[in-house]
């Protein structure tokens, strides 16, 4: 894979016990040195204009201004020093350098990887939130209609928790399509299965809540049977991933039951997908705060895309997930 790296991500740090830490970055580094057919790049930051195109600008210039003024608690889970701003702006450049150059690639070895801080996808049209400072993910998929051949963005966000942010900024809009599986209850409390858009944008939500414990079987399934089909029928150009590992079974702030092997299969399904459209497909790293099973789950994604075969799921979804399938299916007029 290539992925997009900027050593300016790691000057955002929000303190000693916070777990979205630079450390994070530092250990996907660590691993992409021992990757030998790893693939490296450092983009430029994206413009304040590109923000603006997703974002509030009256919240851009709080925000510039909080910075600038020394930062601090934004809210009590986001926090900002002075470096974050030229963070913020590298990390969405990775994420709009992944979306711009996931096309006409010879393989999906070449598949681009984003690798931003902070994280986006809790970032609303005029807030921050949950370590978000910018939606990296939609500032990407928005560049992206700009380009040649793309009409459609779909974004599939598997991070463990809902991509509210996401989904706010497109929620009235038809040419983005979004679709989200996490665990049901945990912050920021959002992503019921009726959320489904609004007005132009009435359908082009999916959301796939599931309860703590779901494993690699019950994802699977969500995959195949409501994401998948859904998503042919939006028949994107590019596919961009919200790619948290925080579903992982070992990560500290979830309760899920995602392995690194789940991780892999996705990651196959979801190439399989873009295969039969012909489209496009890069990933943004969202959340993920076990470090051992962040790099992990990374490593096996770019295994993946370099032709590893995961095994199929151990068992069988739990009733409950199968009745939030059905109940997400019919809400969308998925078919059998």
């Amino acid at each position: 894979m290539r992925f997009g790296f900027n050593r300016t991500c790691l000057e955002h740090d929000p303190g000693p016990r916070h777990p979205e830490s630079p450390d994070r970055l530092r250990a996907i580094k660590q691993l992409l040195d021992r990757k030998h057919e790893a693939s490296i790049h450092t983009p430029d930051p994206t413009s304040r204009e590109s923000i603006t195109r997703v974002h509030d600008e009256d919240y851009v210039d709080s925000m510039q201004s909080f910075i600038a003024d020394g930062g601090g608690a934004w809210d009590p889970d986001t926090v900002v020093i002075e470096e974050t701003w030229e963070a913020a702006l590298a990390g969405a450049g990775l994420a709009v350098w992944a979306a711009a150059n996931a096309s006409g690639v010879e393989s999906r070895r070449a598949t681009p990887f984003a690798l931003p801080r902070p994280p986006g996808h809790h970032a609303v049209v005029d807030d921050a939130m949950g370590f978000c400072i910018f939606n990296n993910v939609a500032v990407a998929a928005e560049l992206a209609l700009d380009l040649e051949d793309i009409e459609t963005v779909g974004i599939i966000d598997w991070d463990v928790h809902h991509g509210n942010g996401t989904q706010d900024i497109f929620y009235e809009r038809g040419d983005v399509q979004f679709a989200s599986i996490h665990q049901q209850g945990l912050y920021p409390g959002s992503g019921e299965i009726d959320e489904t858009g609004a007005g132009l944008g009435d359908g082009a939500t999916l959301n796939v809540p599931l309860a703590p414990g779901a494993t690699d079987a019950g994802y699977v399934r969500v995959f195949g049977k409501v994401i998948a089909p859904w998503i042919r029928r939006a028949n994107p150009e590019l596919v961009l991933v919200s790619a948290g590992f925080d579903a992982h079974e070992r990560d500290p702030i979830s309760r899920m039951a995602m392995s690194t092997e789940g991780y892999g299969m996705l990651t196959e399904r979801l190439l399989r997908l873009a295969d039969g459209l012909e489209a496009a497909v890069a990933f943004v790293l969202e959340g993920g705060y076990g470090l051992e099973i962040l790099t992990d789950s990374i490593g096996m994604v770019d295994d993946v895309c370099t032709g590893y075969q995961p095994m199929d799921p151990d068992g069988s979804p739990r009733q409950q997930d199968i009745a939030q399938i059905k109940a997400a299916r019919d809400a969308h007029g998925i078919g059998s």
